[in-house]
């Protein structure tokens, strides 16, 4: 029955990334407290969930993804007691709380490294990832690494420490190093610290990377990549030999409640989505999974491919397809490590901004699964015009174009590429209002405001019943309103079209069919509506069969 099902799925959540939201204090660095000021902006909305992205104290390598003590806050963004205010303030208006939880790796400097590294014999040595120079070279002499494997951020994955003379593993930044989850002692100190959230009202948890926590423990070398020395070691470290056995241990011991977790999780095909969300098998309620967001790369993400619609239909259709019978889908178009999707599928002009937006919410809302909305998603906000590799503050973006200019290739061409897909396209600040920063902050933002925020901001999007805003205040109110968005049964139509996307959902005698024109051009179908027309975002067209205009999104509700 429909009533058993659990609460988020029905759900919409909404991700804040905290440095980039609102500022309380003029730094120029968004926090605890001005998350706290915009609640009733979230929950005008509509929203049920907000997902904060890391806020416990970091060195800010990775922007928060290295952490340096996972029970406290960094005094950028403010305090416990703070944090223990926003989870009061929040469930008052009926919204709940989920840390993101990075625990693939610390930083260097979380006391568990920092002893991990000070001996061989430490207590903790065994907590990370450590190995000696491969057999007759020496530490730090070039190919001396373990493994041949490469960094997500580029480099090797091995950094020599001096100290100890042996390596130790980091798949992201040298300041992130791998936690060594095959440790029972460094499992059940996670656990432990989840309880202690949970303690404090946290609603669930979205898992960073977790499923590269469990490790080939031969660390085998990988393929060598084209041109490189490196080799692309993930087949020993995505989905490890033991994950299935860690998250069911990890589920077993912290989740006796009904809390939310979703596992990032890279590299993950549809058959073990399945596993890892079947409710049985209780290790996690969904994943976020990226065949769709590569569908425009090639051999990397800075190799930008066209985007064909119909790749996406067919990504989409066999999840939907996959998952129905067991497990659960997460739907997104935008995160803190994605472009702006209307810049990147749709259109960011100023004549078809809006109704593009509009149309890539109503195609991925009316999908099976829980939607995530990535703050600024519901403005419409686009990607940025970076003049110079001097705008980006990405480790990921920085290091590519230092290592892609020394390889040779032409720095202009490299700031195209990097303009299209850089992860600070989505980590501008919020665009609040058209006041200086953006209404951001009274100080200096630690990265600029896009140019744009006079036309696209907050304040006018709220003030406008025809903006972005009040339309995916409508798309989430529909998922909360009608059933057959949250639980019926999804059917693909016209797979092979290049510019319309179209499927049915179907709950008992309530069919819905949904429409979106991919395209800026007027586009003819054989289709008939010959029903309620529930949202779109074009003025009435009753025309039959459906004629659908630029980036035009329509929902017809069929009773039968």
């Amino acid at each position: 029955m429909i009533s058993d099902e659990p609460w988020w799925k029905t759900a919409v959540v909404y991700q804040i990334y905290p440095r980039s939201f609102a500022d309380s204090n003029g730094d120029g660095i968004g926090d605890l407290p001005g998350i706290i000021g915009r609640l009733d902006y979230l929950a005008g909305l509509g929203v049920d969930v907000l997902w904060l992205s890391p806020v416990y104290p970091s060195p800010q390598d990775d922007n928060g993804y290295d952490i340096s003590d996972y029970q406290g806050i960094d005094p950028v963004f403010g305090t416990l007691d703070d944090f223990d205010r926003l989870v009061a303030e929040a469930h008052r208006r009926g919204l709940k709380i989920v840390m993101d939880l990075v625990v693939n790796h610390t930083s260097d400097e979380h006391p568990w490294f920092v002893e991990s590294r000070s001996s061989t014999n430490n207590p903790k040595r065994d907590w990370y990832w450590w190995r000696p120079p491969r057999a007759g070279m020496a530490g730090g002499d070039p190919g001396a690494e373990p493994t041949n494997w490469r960094s997500f951020f580029s480099g090797p994955t091995w950094h020599f420490d001096e100290t100890t003379g042996e390596y130790y593993l980091h798949l992201f930044s040298r300041k992130q190093p791998d936690l060594n989850w095959e440790n029972p002692e460094v499992r059940q100190a996670v656990h432990a610290m989840m309880r202690w959230w949970i303690d404090r009202g946290v609603d669930g948890f979205r898992m960073d990377v977790i499923n590269m926590i469990s490790k080939d423990t031969a660390l085998p070398d990988g393929v060598a990549l084209a041109g490189q020395a490196l080799g692309d070691g993930s087949p020993f470290y995505i989905c490890g030999p033991r994950i299935h056995e860690f998250l069911n241990e990890l589920n077993s011991a912290v989740f006796d409640s009904p809390l939310l977790t979703v596992g990032e999780m890279p590299g993950v095909t549809l058959e073990q989505a399945v596993e890892f969300t079947a409710p049985d098998r209780r290790e996690v309620d969904m994943v976020f999974q990226f065949e769709h967001v590569g569908l425009d790369q090639g051999a990397s993400k800075w190799d930008i491919r066209p985007f064909r619609l119909h790749d996406l239909k067919a990504t989409f259709g066999r999840w939907q397809a996959g998952l129905a019978d067991a497990g659960w889908n997460s739907l997104y178009w935008n995160n803190h490590d994605q472009p702006r999707v209307v810049s990147r599928f749709g259109d960011d002009s100023p004549e078809h901004r809006v109704r593009a937006a509009t149309m890539l919410g109503t195609v991925l809302h009316m999908h099976r699964g829980t939607p995530y909305v990535y703050q600024g998603e519901e403005l419409g906000m686009t990607n940025v015009p970076f003049r110079s590799i001097d705008d980006f503050r990405d480790i990921e973006s920085v290091n590519h174009y230092a290592e892609a200019t020394a390889a040779g290739e032409d720095p202009a061409a490299v700031l195209v590429s990097l303009r299209k897909m850089s992860r600070d396209n989505a980590r501008t600040p919020m665009q609040w209002d058209d006041s200086p920063n953006a209404g951001f902050t009274t100080g200096t933002p630690w990265l600029a405001v896009n140019p744009n925020y006079p036309t696209v901001n907050a304040s006018k999007a709220t003030a406008d019943p025809d903006s972005v805003f009040h339309y995916y205040r409508r798309l989430i109110e529909l998922r909360h309103t009608e059933p057959v968005v949250a639980h019926g049964d999804f059917t693909m139509l016209l797979p092979d079209d290049d510019r319309v996307y179209a499927f049915t959902r179907r709950l008992g005698d309530v069919e819905l069919l949904v429409l979106g024109n991919f395209s800026g051009d007027t586009v003819p179908t054989d289709l008939s509506g010959q029903s309620e027309v529930l949202i779109a975002n074009y003025p009435p067209d009753t025309g039959d069969p459906i004629v659908l205009r630029p980036w035009e999104a329509r929902v017809y509700r069929r009773a039968s």
